[in-house]
């Protein structure tokens, strides 16, 4: 009996073997949480097309907006943990455990964590004809007129953004959600709004567009893609956000799968093009592997914890 059971454990071994060697034999989907045009969606599309040269299958990016990106998380999480439904999620994915009372998943152990893909900013951009012109102007003007002017947020660092505006300010504004910041854009270009924080990319072509001006970076340092931003910090005090971005998968992906996809984006991560393709979005590339990319989450948990909480934003 003992000779059949180890017969039968090879045989299975041997028949397990070439499935995962052979993956992926069809196409891969990637949902993002946020709407198409989203610093999210960009990176996962840059991502997905690095992904397809490299494993020879199509990558296809699947758009599932709503809830500050719970739908999409939930779908994936309680998918189907063949290595063929992705997620990629930003730092709203670690955040929302202090947006929200309660999620229907965790955005730790019920995920294979597949590597760190990028880094950015966000820049608190206004309408042209704006009355101020830099941050301190700014928020002379919103202290000059309080509960007045409205801001519009479009994800979870968004919203951390103007919050701590709020707090390390300490002024008010209205400030109303949206499924995306792109949409926030919009309501900013049509003047239903007076201000907005946006990722570094798309405020790079809203700045080149004309008809919405950056006032400020979040990060604690200029960036060298927009080096006329001066950093938030350099008139609030200990203000300092960034976002990130993660490819992730449900929890009980395979390992073999799981490293084959962190290795494959990993490697893409680390070609100089890929760096001069990030730039041109406003991004920059901070690939961790996979075990890596678990601790680090775990460690945003904590540190997005706090910052909601010190910026007084309650739970939902």
């Amino acid at each position: 009996m003992k000779i059949v059971r180890l017969l039968l454990c090879a045989a299975l071994a041997f028949a397990a073997g070439p499935a995962f060697a052979a993956y992926p034999d069809k196409p891969v989907k990637i949902v993002v949480p946020f709407p198409a045009g989203s610093a999210t969606d960009l990176v996962a599309r840059l991502v997905g097309r690095e992904l397809q040269d490299a494993l020879g299958q199509p990558f296809v990016i699947e758009n599932k907006p709503g809830a500050q990106g719970q739908i999409a998380t939930d779908l994936v999480a309680k998918g189907p943990a063949d290595g063929y439904t992705l997620l990629l999620s930003a730092n709203t994915h670690a955040a929302n455990v202090g947006l929200f009372k309660k999620l229907p998943y965790d955005p730790v152990t019920d995920f294979a964590h597949i590597a760190r893909l990028a880094t950015t900013s966000l820049v608190l951009m206004v309408k042209q004809d704006f009355p101020a012109k830099d941050l301190k102007g700014f928020i002379e003007h919103v202290k000059k007129n309080p509960g007045k002017l409205a801001a519009g947020y479009g994800s979870s660092s968004s919203q951390v953004c103007i919050s701590q505006i709020e707090r390390l300010a300490k002024v008010d504004v209205n400030e109303t959600p949206y499924k995306g910041i792109p949409l926030a854009v919009n309501d900013l270009l049509a003047g239903t709004l007076d201000f907005t924080c946006v990722d570094l990319g798309n405020a790079l072509a809203q700045a080149k567009g004309g008809r919405l001006r950056g006032i400020a970076i979040t990060d604690s340092k200029k960036s060298p893609l927009a080096p006329d931003w001066p950093p938030m910090g350099s008139v609030l005090k200990g203000y300092e956000i960034t976002a990130w971005f993660v490819l992730l998968a449900p929890k009980a992906t395979p390992p073999d799968i799981v490293a084959k996809l962190s290795d494959a984006t990993v490697a893409a991560l680390n070609k100089p093009e890929m760096r001069e393709k990030l730039a041109l979005i406003g991004m920059q590339p901070a690939p961790l592997k996979s075990a890596d990319t678990m601790t680090f989450v775990k460690g945003e948990v904590t540190k997005w914890g706090r910052l909601i909480k010190e910026a007084g934003i309650q739970p939902e």
